[in-house]
């Protein structure tokens, strides 16, 4: 978790009731919209420089598609993402090759997400020649740099991924994350392909990072256990949908949401409170094509009330800087 992000720091990230819809069609020949799977579906919220926010939720909830909309990997339904006062959203061509020399992101799977025959200087340089940042020797230099900087041998340059554990290739993504010197990194998942034992240490490199780079990121994640050492706030997500923010240290100790009190009492607790019975949250998460009416959470909720079915809740300020969209607390 970084020091920096304090309250005063400027707003580097913006993102304004982002959605990401995708099309559902219908027929072979001639293909027909039926509907829309809502994967984001108005999110809106924003990152201080030099802040992690984490974002959590259950596996298909949105939290992936929301961090490649950010990027413009996915182009956006509709909202927009201000990266530091410029709309992402109305970037085309070079404009938006340019911008994304400053934003970048660590992918989920590192077995995928490098080229298996790329040898691990040309993964890592690859991005260094795009966007014309070094030539000649000096590439080889710099990746040998970024290699020592994620923990790894700078004489590794010429091995391939196969011959890397699960987490020495993710240090490897790292490494090309960083390679264009990136301001805004969203980390989707980084830790959840890997062992336990290593999962602790790959955070530990990324707070590391943050600190020595003055780095801003945005730590998507499925379980608030992983995001609590390394975030200052957390946005849990349900069915395209923010529903509570707040700091991390309030998300744990004073959930205001069912769905964030579901989460944290389905985390396997060790020490003083080993044994603690687990309660899983009961109920299936509704279809992202369903046209839900009310809370989309309310069908799972056990404090659910008649207003839940009718009318969504709107996420709004319970307590300083604690935000909740729930009718508990109206």
């Amino acid at each position: 978790m970084t020091t920096q992000a304090n309250g005063t720091a400027p707003d580097l990230i913006q993102v304004n009731d982002l959605q990401m819809h995708f099309p559902v069609t219908k027929g072979i020949v001639f293909q027909r919209q039926v509907g829309a799977v809502k994967a984001v579906d108005g999110v809106s919220f924003s990152i201080k420089k030099g802040e992690t926010l984490g974002l959590v939720g259950e596996s298909g909830c949105g939290k992936s598609t929301t961090g490649r909309a950010i990027l413009q990997l996915y182009r956006p339904t509709a909202g927009s993402v201000l990266f530091q006062g410029q709309d992402l959203v109305k970037l085309k061509g070079e404009d938006l090759r340019r911008m994304r020399r400053k934003v970048q992101m660590i992918f989920q799977d590192p077995y995928a997400s490098l080229n298996p025959r790329m040898t691990v200087g040309d993964i890592i340089g690859e991005p260094i020649k795009v966007h014309n940042l070094r030539q000649g020797k000096a590439v080889r230099e710099r990746v040998q740099e970024l290699l020592q900087l994620v923990g790894l041998n700078p004489y590794f340059i010429n091995r391939y991924p196969h011959e890397f554990s699960g987490g020495q290739r993710q240090r490897i993504g790292i490494a090309r994350a960083l390679a264009v010197e990136p301001e805004f990194v969203v980390c989707d998942e980084p830790v959840s392909a890997l062992d336990v034992s290593i999962q602790a240490q790959v955070i530990n490199l990324l707070e590391d990072l943050q600190d020595r780079l003055g780095l801003t990121y945005l730590f998507i994640a499925h379980g608030l256990s992983v995001v609590k050492h390394i975030s200052d706030r957390v946005a849990v997500m349900y069915l395209g949908k923010i529903v509570e923010q707040a700091p991390v240290r309030e998300i744990f100790h004073s959930p205001l949401h069912p769905y964030t009190v579901g989460l944290l009492n389905s985390v396997p607790v060790l020490g003083k409170k080993a044994g603690k019975m687990l309660v899983p949250i009961k109920g299936m998460v509704p279809s992202p094509t369903a046209n839900i009416r009310g809370c989309a959470f309310a069908a799972r909720c056990p404090h659910v009330m008649p207003v839940c079915r009718e009318q969504a809740p709107p996420l709004r300020e319970v307590q300083p800087g604690h935000t909740a969209a729930c009718w508990l607390h109206e």
